[in-house]
């Protein structure tokens, strides 16, 4: 199977039409079913590497101030217990383990809702260590890397560029240009990720424009997650790019 990186933003952009939703369902049109989907959210931090394994998903609105029909958005496909413990087995040098108490939350839903609409594709998610090192993060998805072979989809959702606070002063103030920084770390990113150069990847964030476009790097870990699940076999391809509020990448990568 292909691995994913997608840039989700918004919650806004899961309902009614627009450019980054079209997108993501052009993506998964292109997309082989698989036989399950293993996500890596930028909502799901927590202490110690965690792994859904609810029978079926319930859909988390961790989000406020959108409009009313988002919240009433029900995108619950079943899980998948059995793979669960694999996986927790293949992370055990993490310390990992099953957890039932989540389901999907926004970072997970928006992006793969567009792509299988029908929800009758088995979800997990596995939520991001706040104490490991970016090498670790990496390492996890590298850890994940067999899956591929049996139907897995590996997907990482987050954003190249996560900067809210000067994404909400553009938007308020109706200048929604693009910064210099978030488009040297865009292009950084983009750079790293077809020379495969794991130094330069993981020597993005923190450097001084590292740090503009991610002020904490829950959004960017999950592309060290999804890189780390792929080898020099996989062709990358940016289905999806641009910006939204000025300076919030919507770069999507898919691998393979």
């Amino acid at each position: 199977m292909p691995v994913l990186f997608v840039g989700h933003g918004s919650p806004q952009h899961a309902i009614g039409d627009n450019p980054w939703r079209r997108a993501l369902q052009q993506l998964g049109t292109s997309l082989p079913k698989p036989r399950a989907i293993v996500c890596v959210s930028a909502h799901w931090n927590t202490k110690g590497t965690l792994v859904t394994d609810n029978a079926r998903q319930r859909t988390i609105h961790d989000f406020g101030g959108f409009d009313d029909a988002l919240y009433s958005i029900r995108y619950e496909p079943p899980g998948d217990p059995l793979l669960a413990t694999e996986i927790v087995a293949a992370l055990r040098q993490f310390g990992a383990h099953a957890h039932s108490d989540w389901g999907l939350d926004h970072g997970a839903w928006t992006a793969l809702m567009p792509m299988f609409p029908a929800a009758d594709v088995a979800v997990l998610q596995v939520s991001l260590d706040v104490s490991s090192t970016a090498r670790a993060h990496l390492d996890i998805g590298a850890a994940l890397r067999p899956l591929r072979e049996r139907g897995v989809l590996l997907v990482g959702s987050g954003n190249v560029t996560h900067n809210l606070r000067d994404a909400f002063s553009r938007m308020q103030s109706g200048n929604t240009q693009t910064p210099d920084w978030a488009i040297r770390f865009d292009r950084a990113v983009e750079s790293a990720l077809r020379a495969r150069d794991d130094d330069a990847l993981l020597a993005l964030w923190p450097s001084q424009d590292g740090m503009l476009a991610h002020p904490t790097p829950d959004h960017w870990w999950p592309v060290l997650h999804a890189y780390g699940a792929t080898d020099e076999r996989d062709a990358v391809a940016f289905p999806v790019q641009g910006f939204d509020f000025g300076s919030l990448s919507m770069r999507s990568v898919r691998w393979g």
